[in-house]
């Protein structure tokens, strides 16, 4: 075993046979690379990740790789998912080497970091000749190779440049408009989505487009998200027997994914389906909803109630063996049941498959998703019997950041449908986070494993996404600690991560590892950025409190990015939301004394720019003055009539 066999990453500890010397990120690396003169190969990647296996298989399980590896270089593995700052910085590089970036990515770099040249994957041969080009550059025109990394290194933070150039007044209606026509014009109106192959969920550009539709009532925007949802649950990167959606689908039709099935993904999505379901009441997005929220409680959670942060697209060497069917396998299955003629037409299994001889459960575009009782029971034998396969590998890590992002979704989505069984795990999540992922004196960290306990310094993500999550949670329970915990986080999050002279929040703390640049994690990508869930999350936190510097700090991070956001909306979905909720004002609701009733009211609706106080007071101006018995709606600093009944309640929480 090498060096990685001691990590808590399940996905270092995937490469600790490997006969690659492999190090991991952190100070004995690149102590020896500048001892004995080397260059570095950085290797990036996660567990679930397809491509990242077969180049470990074509190169880092290979005796001859390994060799040269070993004789020329320090080797460097890194998880993408627990040192996010680290992927961050050296993907920018390739991406400006190559003008595309992915995973598993290959950097080498000088022994200060600084990186010279980059990549994603190589196979064996490719890979091999690679390593001597670079070996030789590096003894017999190291000044190029080193004039690059400088002039590469000084490229990095681009945008975080660009942002701070551009800075000036607060974004508002005519950047949302605009971002709303790019959104509309890269609409796949056939397909739902956006662009075309791959095709991402984009659950922040849907849930953009909800809030467009909530505040001026068009249809164009509903239109958007129902096509979209729709064909993604009805395509083969939606679970149709376990529940749980695919990263993302190879072609334009949703139908193949690469099956590994990220819990950020079942965050984001089961979060934009309850909104379709608060705004529509279709049913179809409520069965959604609840398959994929109970995939994550069923086959993802600990057993102390953190969530796990993956499962993997492979099982038994092949990808997607797990998931697809044959038709002899179905019929096997339901035989003697009456079952299987419906179960193989509801699902589309044929004889000829449509993914390497077998086939990818899915529904036909448009046929209803709502599944008969005959398909019902069809839907639970086959997965009784598909339970009986090899799992695909589990990522068990408990990311900070991730369990945030569910831990608000379960938090919302609880309190919406009034589902016990969902607050209480969203309560015991954030029992988990606060004991096992806070230090003692209140310092986050990033990564918790059973085997090897927390470690890495959380990062601004897991504060901004933590800060979303208390507040949610103590809107669904009405418990006051949450808001407490949410203080402590925003204010320990502006003190360690705030930059002071541009505005917004570095990637990495004040304190923490100085990489080669200090990023500033702008651009959404598959989860939000930290600044815009910073900047959402703090306008709704300074709504609860009245309190004004947690709204002045989001205004910095919207003035920052406001003009880039203008132009790149996919990049920027997330802070068009602060954008929005800043344009509109927060919506102010008090429920005063004990009125469940009241508060599960606006539980159940899709209030996107709305801050609720209930149950458990806290220091706040929301609680000042007001009667026990009563709810109170205020806007734009201004108060309806206290409402005693619900009927007077949903008078006054609809849209203006």
């Amino acid at each position: 075993m090498n060096r990685l066999a001691t990590e808590t990453s399940p996905y270092l500890r995937q490469h600790r046979d490997n006969p690659v010397d492999w190090y991991p990120w952190g100070p004995q690396a690149f102590e020896r690379a500048v001892a004995e003169d080397r260059p570095i190969l950085l290797s990036v990647g996660y567990s679930a990740c397809h491509w990242c296996h077969v180049m470990a298989h074509d190169c880092f399980e290979d005796d001859e790789v390994a060799a040269v590896m070993n004789d020329r270089f320090v080797n460097i593995k890194v998880d993408r998912e627990e040192r996010p700052d680290v992927d961050a910085v050296y993907m920018e590089a390739v991406q400006a080497i190559s003008g595309r970036g992915g995973w598993p990515m290959t950097v080498f770099m000088a022994p200060d970091g600084r990186p010279f040249f980059g990549g994603t994957y190589f196979p064996k041969e490719q890979f091999l000749q690679l390593m001597g080009a670079v070996d030789d550059a590096w003894r017999e025109r190291r000044s190029e190779l080193l004039d690059q990394a400088g002039q590469l290194t000084a490229v990095l933070g681009r945008t975080e440049q660009a942002a701070a150039e551009g800075a000036g007044d607060l974004p508002g209606t005519d950047v949302l408009n605009a971002a709303l026509d790019q959104l509309s014009q890269a609409f796949d109106a056939q397909w739902g989505g956006f662009g075309g192959a791959p095709k991402f969920p984009q659950t922040m550009s849907l849930d953009l487009c909800l809030r467009a539709h909530h505040a001026n009532g068009g249809e164009a925007g509903l239109q958007v998200v129902q096509t979209s949802l729709d064909a993604m649950a009805a395509g083969g990167i939606y679970d149709h027997l376990g529940g749980g959606f695919a990263r993302y689908s190879v072609d334009a039709h949703w139908m193949v994914p690469h099956f590994e099935k990220m819990l950020y993904d079942q965050a984001l999505l089961g979060r934009v389906y309850l909104h379709a379901w608060q705004v529509t009441g279709d049913a179809r997005y409520r069965q959604v909803l609840d398959e994929t929220i109970g995939y994550v409680l069923r086959d993802l959670r600990h057993e102390r109630g953190g969530f796990f942060s993956a499962e993997d697209a492979d099982s038994e060497g092949e990808e997607g063996r797990f998931y697809v069917w044959t038709e002899a396998q179905v019929r096997d299955v339901l035989d003697g049941t009456g079952l299987a003629d419906d179960a193989l037409g509801w699902w589309g299994v044929t004889e000829a498959g449509n993914f390497e001889g077998a086939t990818i459960l899915h529904r036909p575009l448009g046929a209803p998703l709502q599944r008969s009782v005959l398909v019902e029971e069809a839907r639970r034998r086959l997965f009784a019997a598909r339970a009986t396969r090899e799992r695909p590998g589990l990522d068990d890590k408990v990311l900070t950041e991730w369990n945030a992002l569910f831990l608000a979704t379960l938090a919302e989505a609880g309190a919406a449908t009034g589902n016990g069984e969902w607050l209480a795990a969203a309560e015991r999540n954030a029992e988990f986070l606060w004991t096992e992922l806070r230090r003692t004196d209140g310092r986050w960290l990033r990564s918790w494993q059973a085997d090897g306990g927390a470690r890495h310094l959380a990062l601004a993500a897991d504060y901004a996404a933590l800060i979303d999550a208390f507040t949610r949670l103590n809107e669904a329970t009405g418990d006051a600690r949450w808001v407490g915990a949410a203080v402590e986080t925003a204010d320990a999050m502006l003190d360690l991560f705030w930059d002071a002279e541009a505005g917004g929040l570095f990637t990495t703390a004040d304190d923490g590892e100085a990489l080669v640049v200090r990023a500033k994690d702008l651009l959404d990508n598959a989860t939000p950025s930290a600044n815009s869930m910073a900047a959402l999350a703090l306008l709704r936190l300074g709504a609860l409190l009245g309190d004004a510097r947690y709204a002045n700090h989001a205004e910095q991070i919207m003035r920052l990015v406001g003009t880039l956001a203008a132009s790149s909306a996919m990049a920027f979905a997330h802070l068009l939301a602060a954008v929005d909720f800043h344009r509109a004002g927060a919506t102010e609701i008090a429920v005063v004394g004990d009125r469940a009733d009241l508060a599960a009211t606006v539980h159940g609706r899709f209030l996107p720019n709305a801050v609720l106080a209930w149950g458990e007071p806290y220091p706040s101006p929301l609680w000042e003055g007001r009667r026990p018995g009563f709810a109170y709606v205020c806007r734009d600093y201004t108060c309806g009539a206290p409402a005693g009944t619900i009927a007077e309640l949903e008078a006054q929480l609809l849209p203006r």
